[in-house]
């Protein structure tokens, strides 16, 4: 039922995981690694094809100044956390709610809900991307920041829910009838038994769901057209000239990008790891 630890495997098994892994540590770390190191470089260096030699010159700062002198990437920055912190509130409070109320009630419809939640991540968002942005023209909300914001939490609440729902369902439900039989009310149950008790979910919905939001970039360039609120993902194709492409400018704005949401996962490690693990060991 459960993986056997690498130790007790065959020597054989104990020897290709110890060299597959620094393997496929550097194929992902490659593409890191060569924006880092476009992004220290010049055009010229570009030009001339030195993609993975020694920069001829440092122009790391230079090149983040052109980024933020030429475009409004402050705005871009601004924007993205706009959209991804409404998003991010909205989803989870929703989970929360639907997720206890799916774990903790039996009524007839309480499965069929809690498939259509499930269906839901399921469904090719390409093939929304027509009725979605139809909608949203005829809502009035095309090319806005409330737009956005109102189609992901609608997006990622079916995820969230799925999550919350599992873990709730985990918790003692002697707590829960305890509290009943004292007289609290379902929503100091709520509030005071499950969402304590549900911080290290919490905690990791919010470091999934930030990091899925502020690296969107397909509904950005969908539902966004305009600077006024368009986010750093797609604000980052500003950084390309008319003719050519300022690979260097590119990939100093994406670093920028990464930022936030790396600052995010650190600050949440500790309840984030909690969050996904908890109940994970045996016994």
């Amino acid at each position: 039922m459960f993986p056997v630890p690498i130790q007790k495997r065959p020597l054989i098994n104990q020897i290709s995981y110890k060299i597959l892994i620094p393997i496929s540590l550097i194929i992902w770390l490659i593409p890191l690694i060569g924006i880092m190191l476009t992004s220290i470089r010049g055009l010229g260096d570009i030009s001339q094809g030195n993609l993975w030699g020694v920069p001829s010159e440092f122009l790391l700062f230079s090149n983040l100044k052109d980024v933020f002198t030429n475009t409004p990437m402050i705005s871009y920055i601004i924007n993205s956390f706009k959209i991804t912190i409404p998003t991010m509130i909205g989803a989870v409070a929703l989970s929360c709610m639907t997720g206890f109320a799916l774990a903790s009630y039996k009524f007839k419809a309480n499965l069929f809900i809690f498939f259509t939640f499930i269906a839901g991540n399921f469904v090719p968002f390409q093939i929304l991307m027509i009725p979605v942005r139809d909608l949203t023209f005829q809502m009035g909300l095309y090319d806005t920041v409330t737009g956005l914001v109102l189609f992901h939490v609608a997006f990622q609440t079916g995820f969230c829910t799925l999550f919350m729902r599992n873990f709730i369902k985990a918790l003692p439900s002697e707590l829960f009838e305890a509290a009943r039989m004292d007289g609290t009310s379902e929503f100091n149950i709520f509030l005071k038994i499950v969402l304590p008790l549900t911080r290290p979910a919490i905690a990791a919905l919010c470091v999934l769901i930030f990091t899925f939001i502020w690296n969107d970039f397909f509904w950005a360039t969908v539902l966004i057209q305009g600077h006024h609120a368009m986010p750093i993902t797609a604000g980052l194709k500003s950084l390309n000239g008319q003719w050519i492409s300022a690979y260097h400018l590119l990939s100093a704005g994406s670093i920028m990008a990464a930022i936030p949401p790396v600052i995010m996962f650190f600050l949440m490690q500790k309840h984030f790891i909690a969050g996904l693990t908890l109940g994970a060991s045996k016994g």
